[in-house]
């Protein structure tokens, strides 16, 4: 049996905090707004996995109203749904992900990120696909506005 998900996530660059993206901090002048860490490879990768399973999403699992979430760590909500979906009794097939930024440039930080991820997730390089795509200076990432990230995950039983 598979099940496939689709996550998304997209969040604000603003000045005063760390840019991190899957689970990797990143030298940049500025960082994602967001309640956590504003990990979007990460919180598009959970949402995958939570579609996969149609268990909600980031939000309504890890909300932003409640404050012990208040900068947390994403790895550690990667983590946690992993979890879920080992007590399930579901397996990662394989991860194929999509980072969109005009700037900085993601190519030097992804085998970082893999490694980092691969850890977590108990899976192989080769089963984590990151690339990295820029809007060609159009729309809010273009024009260095956000980082947005995409994920598809299969799961298998």
């Amino acid at each position: 049996m598979f099940r496939v998900g689709l996550g998304y996530d997209i969040h604000e660059l603003t000045t005063g905090r760390d840019l991190i993206i899957g689970g990797v901090k990143i030298t940049h002048e500025k960082g994602l707004l967001g309640h956590s860490d504003a990990d979007v490879l990460i919180h598009a990768i959970i949402d995958a996995m939570l579609g996969a399973l149609a268990l909600a999403d980031i939000g309504t699992l890890f909300p932003d109203t409640d404050k012990i979430y208040k900068n947390i760590d994403s790895t550690i909500l990667l983590k946690k749904v992993y979890e879920k979906i080992t007590e399930k009794g579901w397996q990662i097939v394989n991860i194929d992900s999509n980072i969109i930024a005009q700037e900085p440039k993601m190519m030097p930080y992804i085998p970082k990120m893999k490694e980092v991820l691969c850890q977590i997730l108990e899976i192989e390089p080769d089963e984590l696909s990151i690339k990295a795509k820029t809007n060609e200076k159009m729309d809010a990432v273009g024009q260095n506005l956000a980082i947005e990230a995409h994920a598809v995950i299969m799961l298998k039983k």
